[in-house]
């Protein structure tokens, strides 16, 4: 029988203005970083950061992330990092940057803290990378030995950001308390390796609560650039709770589904992570046979947000049947999470189901 299992980052800040204090914080890591971020995040966040590390006089060697989170990317940050002989990585940016910092980390062998620049997906707190090959399709997830040493989140960043991107993030953190409560009554496996614990499932449950009730609010003031008690609460949601709940909690449809996807071409890849897994959650609610009013919860909830629920949304209202068995021959493969709502579901089942979700949405 596996145990039960509960994994954190070390700590966790969060508020307006917080990247000012970024020096304080990593004092105690270490005293020469390796910072990853884009071009166009680097030229958000660069005074800040610059200024907070002098304060406390740490300096650090810059690398631009070239865009993907990919072994060729990977192994050239590391080595860049093994030349600048760093002591611990800084990611600043998005998901893909901050899961390239997480993995480049654990190639040197150092610490790692993360800075989001916006609350797009749930990839912050956790041990693990996701992988994709250089053309951005799925490869696996690559798990770590401990959490990030910082997770530090500055809301008036995530509030500059585009709120397609916040929008993103609800999404992401929407699957959570859906795959982690279908992880529990299937008993699978935590994606941290054990059995789902309490406070995991506390977490889960809270974050779902915390989008409903929040979720638009907030997504309505971040179209303004505003920094409310609404988008602090959903910003911990779609990044701690999220983060935490998923962690420990388990995956299971949604993200195996969103996986699925990404071996399909054309524009479905210029939707966000977030945008699949939506999609992606409301084809698991479909196959857990969830009734239609609180299917329709969830279609609305995501409608509100600008989130597509329909096949012509998703860049899909020409795909073939045949690729949509794809997604499902991808999502239902040994390994992927898909094993923790149930082992029988077919190919052929996520197909039709994520043809359902289309009628649904359409109504």
């Amino acid at each position: 029988m596996s145990n039960v299992i509960f994994t954190s980052p070390s700590k966790y800040v969060q508020g307006k203005g917080a990247l000012n204090e970024l020096g304080k914080y990593v004092e105690a890591v270490g005293k020469k970083p390796l910072i990853i971020s884009d071009e166009v995040v680097w030229k958000i966040t660069e005074e800040t950061v610059e200024s907070s590390l002098k304060d406390v006089n740490i300096d650090f060697h810059f690398v631009p992330f070239n865009g993907e989170a990919s072994i060729t990317e990977i192994s050239r940050i590391a080595e860049e990092g093994n030349k600048a002989e760093a002591d611990f990585i800084i990611g600043v940016g998005g998901g893909k940057t901050l899961d390239t910092a997480k993995a480049v980390a654990d190639e040197l062998e150092v610490s790692v803290v993360i800075v989001p620049s916006t609350a797009s997906t749930d990839a912050p707190t956790s041990a693990l990378s996701v992988i994709y090959n250089d053309e951005g399709v799925f490869e696996s997830y690559k798990f770590y030995n401990k959490n990030p040493e910082l997770v530090l989140v500055d809301t008036k960043v995530v509030a500059g950001a585009p709120a397609r991107l916040f929008a993103s993030g609800i999404a992401d953190a929407m699957a959570t308390w859906v795959e982690a409560r279908a992880t529990i009554k299937s008993n699978g496996e935590a994606m941290a390796g054990g059995k789902t614990s309490i406070a995991a499932r506390a977490i889960a449950e809270a974050c779902e609560k915390t989008l409903f009730a929040y979720g638009k609010a907030a997504y309505k003031a971040v179209e303004k650039n505003l920094v409310t008690k609404q988008v602090e609460a959903v910003v911990e949601a779609n990044t701690l709770l999220s983060g935490l709940g998923f962690e420990s909690g388990g995956l299971a449809a949604a993200h195996a589904i969103h996986n699925g996807f990404t071996v399909l071409d054309g524009d479905i890849h210029h939707l966000t992570h977030g945008e699949k897994v939506a999609y992606g959650t409301l084809t698991q609610l479909v196959l857990e046979l969830h009734p239609e009013q609180e299917i329709q919860k969830y279609i609305d909830f995501y409608q509100s947000l600008g989130l597509p629920t329909t096949l012509e949304e998703m860049h899909l209202d020409e795909v073939s049947y045949e690729d949509l068995q794809k997604v499902g021959a991808a999502a239902t493969q040994e390994g992927e999470t898909m094993g923790n709502l149930s082992k029988e579901i077919t190919a052929d089942d996520v197909a039709q189901a994520i043809l359902a979700v289309d009628q649904l949405s359409k109504k």
